[in-house]
């Protein structure tokens, strides 16, 4: 008897080479197969009478073929077959791009169903390679996307198949829960989902599979934060905050100490601290890692700060050390391009307890890296770590303290999913000091003034950045490349100053002596990819002209501009782009009338989706099969809160009406542990 967990290889229908095929998509099991929906529907019960048909817009017509159906050769491999049909409206030209086999289908004098965009004139409206069925079949047919070889047809019968075998199916949701929320059953669900009987039921269906798919997310981190929760962590006996505040050179904005009083409340309560931060870029996140560590030092334990490159975790240990080094609070800093020597006698000071506050790269994960009494793990630009590599260096403590940085500012709605597990703090306030920046968007025709321009500044011992989308060039696509510009601009435009070049396919330390260089002055001009996006602070750099702007997502245009107006200078970002896109005009107006990273991100995900937030597997997360996280914020919303209402009256899914959930909560990450 066939069930969820059969292998494909057995439904029939399948055999041992299309479930080879099957398998490469992830649907391995019966189970996963019905978990595959269409992804788009063809409606054929509204037809449309072809008079009054929309251009450039998908309709079903009934129309009668009333010629006989021409073959024309074109070219070698391609062959046309025309005919025209008509309905008591008027008539519709009909072509079929080298589609033989439902030529040969197709009687002169019958009458078809007709699915596609309309194109021609009022004169004579056309129609390219539609969808055919016989007259008689009406409904809403599911599209499914190709497996291989295996068409949209193909699976249609192999999930009829499957729906149709009988196969015990069980309702992870609670009774309660579907009643609360008005959800149909697992079973109305699937069934509709693929072969829906109205567009009600589709409609039923979706908001049942989405509810589900995103109740069992939200329960699951829901359950992890209070799981870590739970854990107990050190407690801060001393806060010595007033005592560092007396050695910064400025003063904390009132979003960095609500922030810092935050993480103290968290840190004092007996429990292990799992708190993220995020701040624009410019807005003090340092600081308040060094009030932490110094806070953390002053109760008798240890600190670790990692950094995604060398050159940032410098940063990062000279500013600790400028705070605390007159203190008596020991920072040292470990990286991979240190000597073998000097390594080992700061792993050995490190094990002694000699060290207050450790900043590093990566080469914190190594095994012989021990700490005496680690208290604190901060994570800087958390998304370029992994979950497992941050999980490795907290392993380093008992339960220490957690803090995760970022200034990749996070659409609310999509943060509630990301960070699910992690209590949100945000630095919604920038130092006295900083500068605006300017932002402009011209096209390419203005290159010559803007070059112009950035030589003004260098002649005044400024420093600039241009960013271009690759390293490479690519033939089907008309971006620059850096590597050719550079070439370009250092011989040419710019051949009386220094210029550099930085991408992310040079080596970790080739990369580190180009940014020192740009950092000491030694480079004016550096010609860079989106590898700057996580870099160091150059208070002197005030110009950057970025190629092509289109192909960046709104976030990460803010990112990038985040490297100019760090210091005393006026700053200016230069957007360039040749697209007559109305969708990308209205993207980099956002750009250039905001400098509010969190109303920019709130843009990017209404205008791209959550793709560029959550194209990074770093976070952990599973790709969402049915739910749409921006359109289904909604259904997202009341997911949130029938998880919370569940684990407060079940906090560890015990009782029988749930243990649906806590199976799928089990195989989700399963899922995520295998990724």
């Amino acid at each position: 008897m066939l069930t969820a967990s059969t292998d494909i290889q057995f439904l029939n229908g399948v055999g041992e080479k299309r479930a080879e095929l099957l398998k490469k998509k992830g649907i391995d099991t019966v189970g996963a197969l019905l978990r595959f929906y269409p992804r788009n529907y063809l409606e054929w019960k509204n037809t449309v009478l072809i008079a009054e048909c929309p251009f450039d817009t998908a309709v079903c017509i009934k129309a009668k073929i009333v010629t006989k159906i021409e073959k024309v050769r074109i070219r070698q491999g391609m062959t046309l077959f025309k005919f025209f049909a008509e309905d008591e409206s008027g008539r519709i030209a009909v072509t079929l791009f080298n589609q033989k086999y439902l030529a040969d289908r197709l009687n002169l004098g019958s009458t078809y169903l007709f699915y596609g965009k309309v194109g021609g004139s009022f004169v004579m409206r056309t129609m390219s390679s539609p969808e055919i069925r016989e007259e008689s079949f009406m409904g809403i047919e599911p599209i499914y996307s190709a497996v291989g070889s295996l068409t949209s047809k193909s699976i249609q019968r192999l999930v009829k198949t499957a729906l149709s075998s009988g196969i015990p199916l069980t309702d992870a949701l609670p009774e309660t829960v579907r009643e609360r929320c008005g959800l149909c059953d697992y079973i109305s669900a699937l069934n509709n989902i693929h072969f829906p009987i109205s567009d009600s039921a589709l409609g039923q269906a979706k908001k049942r599979l989405v509810f589900e798919e995103l109740f069992v997310l939200q329960t699951g981190l829901s359950f992890l934060k209070k799981r870590k929760r739970s854990l107990s962590g050190y407690t801060v006996e001393r806060n010595t905050l007033e005592e560092f505040k007396k050695l910064l050179g400025f003063t904390l904005t009132a979003a960095q100490e609500r922030v810092i009083g935050e993480c103290v409340r968290d840190m004092s309560s007996g429990r292990a601290m799992n708190r993220l931060v995020q701040g624009d870029v410019g807005s003090g996140k340092t600081a308040v890692a060094a009030a932490l560590c110094y806070i953390s030092a002053s109760n008798g334990f240890q600190s670790a700060l990692m950094a995604p490159t060398e050159i940032l975790a410098e940063q990062h240990y000279k500013t600790l050390l400028n705070i605390m080094g007159n203190a008596g609070i020991s920072c040292m800093l470990l990286t991979g391009s240190q000597t073998k020597k000097q390594k080992e006698q700061i792993k050995a000071e490190l094990k002694d307890g000699k060290i207050d506050v450790l900043v590093g790269t990566h080469a914190l994960l190594t095994g012989d890296v021990e700490f005496n009494s680690l208290g604190l793990v901060i994570t800087d630009e958390q998304h370029r770590f992994g979950v497992e590599q941050r999980g490795t260096l907290s392993s380093k403590g008992n339960n220490p303290h957690t803090l995760v940085m970022s200034a990749t500012p996070i659409p609310r709605t999509l943060g509630l999913i990301i960070y699910g597990d992690l209590d949100i703090s945000i630095i919604d306030e920038y130092p006295k000091g900083r500068q605006k920046i300017d932002t402009y968007c011209v096209d390419s025709s203005y290159r010559s003034r803007i070059y112009n321009y950035i030589k003004k500044f260098l002649n005044e011992g400024r420093q600039a950045y241009i960013v271009c989308p690759l390293v490479e060039e690519n033939e089907t696509l008309d971006i620059t490349s850096a590597q050719e510009y550079y070439e370009k601009l250092k011989n040419g435009d710019f051949k009386d100053y220094s210029v550099g070049l930085l991408h992310g396919k040079m080596k970790p330390k080739e990369k580190d002596r180009i940014m020192r260089d740009f950092s000491d002055g030694k480079i004016q001009l550096l010609i860079a990819t989106t590898v700057i996006e996580v870099g160091i602070d150059v208070p002197n750099a005030v110009v950057m002209l970025i190629e092509n702007a289109e192909r960046f997502g709104l976030s990460q245009l803010h990112q990038l501009r985040g490297r100019i107006g760090r210091g005393k200078y006026k700053s200016s970002c230069i957007l360039i782009s040749d697209s007559r896109s109305a969708d990308t005009k209205k993207r980099l107006n956002v750009i250039k009338n905001s400098c509010d990273g969190f109303r920019i991100a709130d843009e990017d995900f209404k205008l791209r989706g959550p793709g560029d937030f959550l194209g990074n597997r770093q976070h952990g997360l599973p790709d969402m099969k049915i739910a749409d996280i921006f359109a289904d914020r909604e259904v997202l919303r009341l997911a949130g809160k029938e998880a919370e209402r569940m684990l407060t009256v079940d906090p560890t899914l015990s009782l029988e009406e749930n243990a649906g959930i806590k199976t799928e909560i089990v195989k989700l990450y399963e899922r995520l542990n295998e990724n």
